[in-house]
């Protein structure tokens, strides 16, 4: 049976102990588990996040990005260094949260392009680096899930058929995919068939509406996706995954201009939604 989370990337991009109260009226509307994004520097937060969202009874997973200076498809030996670094880092930060699903568009930095489609070592570069974290991820119990993201953010893996060649290239048990619904109405033809597809490795799934707003109020194609994930037994997350200018220097970071939809809107009909859709 699918959980369902909630990001609480619409509040904040930090972890903190003012997001409690979130977690806390999460839970009581009926979320199995809560997402955050790690990232901010205070490494003893992320304990404290981890044990509330124990102590109330919710699950834990998180996502994470890798910049310019730690990007595991450099050509330079010393950055793709600092990427593993960086990955075992998130790492240990999300291992302090209790977290079973790591995921993210970390294999390669975010926002940061070549003058060039993607190379085959590239993808090789990139594969050595995610299998180091695999054995790291490994022992913390953690899966790494790598999201395919939209070309207007990132270059190397756009679409499933890259992401499951990346993963199947990775070859590690601890290394799966994630399929994130906004950036698949972008990039792929047909829903179901890039469900299929990943299938195989996927690892967790994101519910996201075209405009980042609510789940069910844009043109996602949601018929065919909760069908496709029916189809192949997929039993793992389904986490919203929604975005608005409450942090306005994350929102800044990540070109979002307007609200989209109220938070606890999102998060209460969005679960009404997903709840609706698996019947």
């Amino acid at each position: 049976m699918n959980k369902i989370g909630f990001n609480t990337l619409v509040w904040s991009a930090s972890v903190s102990d003012e997001l409690f109260p979130v977690l806390d009226r999460l839970k009581k509307i009926g979320y199995d588990g809560v997402e955050c994004l790690i990232g901010s520097p205070d490494e003893k937060a992320y304990q404290r996040f981890g044990d509330h969202a124990a102590n109330i009874g919710l699950e834990t997973t998180a996502v994470f990005v890798v910049g310019k200076d730690e990007n595991p498809v450099s050509s330079d030996a010393a950055v793709r260094a600092k990427s593993l670094e960086r990955m075992k880092w998130t790492i240990d930060r999300a291992q302090a949260m209790k977290v079973t699903v790591l995921a993210g568009p970390f294999h390669s930095a975010h926002g940061v392009f070549a003058q060039h489609a993607p190379e085959e070592q590239e993808y090789q570069w990139s594969a050595d680096v995610l299998y180091a974290a695999g054995d790291y991820a490994a022992q913390a119990g953690i899966v790494l899930a790598l999201e395919a993201v939209n070309r207007f953010e990132c270059y190397l893996c756009n679409t499933m058929e890259q992401l499951t060649g990346l993963v199947n290239r990775v070859a590690h048990p601890n290394v799966r995919a994630m399929y994130d619904t906004h950036h698949a109405n972008i990039e792929e033809k047909k829903n179901g068939d890039a469900i299929r597809m990943v299938a195989p490795v996927l690892a967790h799934v994101h519910i996201s509406e075209n405009d980042r707003g609510t789940p069910g109020d844009g043109h996602v194609q949601w018929e065919e996706t909760f069908s496709a994930l029916a189809e192949i037994n997929y039993g793992g997350w389904l986490t919203i995954e929604a975005f608005s200018r409450n942090d306005p220097d994350f929102a800044n970071a990540i070109n979002v201009w307007r609200e989209y939809s109220k938070p606890w809107d999102i998060a209460t009909n969005g679960l009404a939604f997903i709840r609706q859709q698996l019947g």
